[in-house]
């Protein structure tokens, strides 16, 4: 703390000494009580000095103790009636006791007790009431002190609990909008990659073909051409998912009730015709489903769907294989889903395609506290198996 700052007073502890030596000054005025001394000039100095000390007590509370003790004790002993001054110790011991430390409480005990054992003495009280005065005075003060002192360490508490809280609300909304980032970056990967890729093969067997096959190139543009639009479709769909629709399942729609109009995710039923898009890209896909298959949750839906979607993207893009197998098993309390492909030529790079996508899809099967392992095959070629729990699914049947 700056020394400009640790000498400046709270405007309520001005106000204090202002008053105390207002009150003491009037008082020795007007109220002369025989046998004390008439209040004289060093009188009204020393009432001055010790009330107005008074608004540094929470500056330096021993100080300002030390201070007001020593000079009423001067005041007492100058012969000036004891009944003036009286309360202005106590009430500096009164921060000690809020602020200070053990043994300076100890000492200010000691020392507001002698000064108030000799305000008896001099104000010539009974013998008894002497060390009873002594007693109450600063016991009295030691109490409001500790009041003080409590009330002053839960208001920190509450200061530091609410900063803490602040901070953590802060964190929270900071995470909120990573996730939202991340959600959105693996929704625009997984729509666009698939596309992109066919429509990238299909140019490029276009431009390769264009003179000595042109109805073969006519025929690669025309896919590339719808796969364009369909992966414009794919992003409408998802941005009005996203600006509307919660696809975590933390919650739903605008209205709870509401239910994801089935057009706007995509979901299991539409793998066939995925599978159908990529004989274009020359991968033939085998999809097969077991167990009983029933409407799930839109959210766990889309997830095995983008993971069968990126995981033949990765084929399409990395293995090589002519070939691919998808498998769909629906279980009583999971979904199981596997696609694998045979291997082929860039066999040896299929994991290549572990970074964004594999992460994405990671990502979502833990959304729904799911596991995804990918690797390569003992017999060749490589495998995505997904697996989902379905205890959380909400539109099962």
């Amino acid at each position: 703390m700056p020394a400009t700052e640790a000498f400046r007073p709270r405007p309520v502890n001005v106000a204090l000494a202002v008053g105390f030596a207002l009150a003491g000054c009037l008082a020795g005025a007007f109220y002369h009580p025989a046998p004390w001394r008439p209040f004289d000039l060093w009188a009204y100095l020393l009432t001055l000095l010790i009330a107005l000390s008074l608004a540094l007590r929470e500056n330096r509370p021993f100080g300002v103790l030390v201070i007001t003790a020593a000079g009423f004790a001067g005041y007492l002993l100058l012969g000036y009636q004891p009944s003036l001054n009286f309360w202005v110790p106590a009430v500096a011991f009164i921060s000690v006791a809020a602020r200070e430390g053990r043994g300076r409480i100890v000492c200010g005990t000691a020392l507001l007790s002698a000064v108030i054992a000799l305000s008896g003495v001099c104000g010539r009280l009974p013998w008894p009431v002497v060390p009873v005065q002594a007693l109450i005075v600063p016991a009295v003060a030691f109490t409001v002190g500790l009041t003080q002192r409590r009330l002053a360490e839960r208001n920190a508490e509450l200061r530091r609990l609410t900063a803490l809280l602040d901070q953590q609300q802060r964190q929270e909304a900071r995470r909120a909008v990573l996730d939202e980032r991340f959600r959105i970056a693996r929704e625009l990967h997984d729509t666009i990659s698939q596309h992109m890729t066919i429509v990238t093969l299909q140019a490029g067997l276009a431009e390769y073909v264009f003179f000595t096959d042109p109805p073969s190139a006519r025929k690669a543009l025309g896919t590339a051409a719808a796969a364009g639009r369909e992966s414009l479709e794919e992003l409408r769909r998802l941005l009005v998912v996203l600006r509307t629709y919660d696809l975590g399942g933390a919650s739903g729609p605008e209205h709870p009730a509401d239910p994801v109009p089935d057009d706007l995710l995509a979901d299991i039923d539409r793998i066939p015709a995925l599978a159908e898009r990529l004989e274009a890209a020359g991968l033939h896909v085998e999809v097969r489903f077991a167990g009983e298959r029933r409407p799930l949750h839109p959210g766990i839906e889309l997830c095995a769907y983008r993971v069968v979607q990126e995981a033949l993207t990765n084929v399409v893009k990395h293995s090589g294989s002519a070939t691919a197998e998808v498998a769909v098993r629906y279980l009583d309390d999971e979904l199981r889903v596997a696609v694998l492909d045979h291997g082929g030529p860039l066999s040896a790079t299929s994991t290549a395609g572990s970074g964004h996508g594999l992460i994405g899809m990671r990502e979502r099967a833990k959304i729904w506290h799911g596991s995804l392992t990918a690797g390569t095959r003992p017999e060749g070629g490589f495998q995505v198996q997904l697996s989902l729990p379905l205890g959380q699914d909400r539109n099962g049947g």
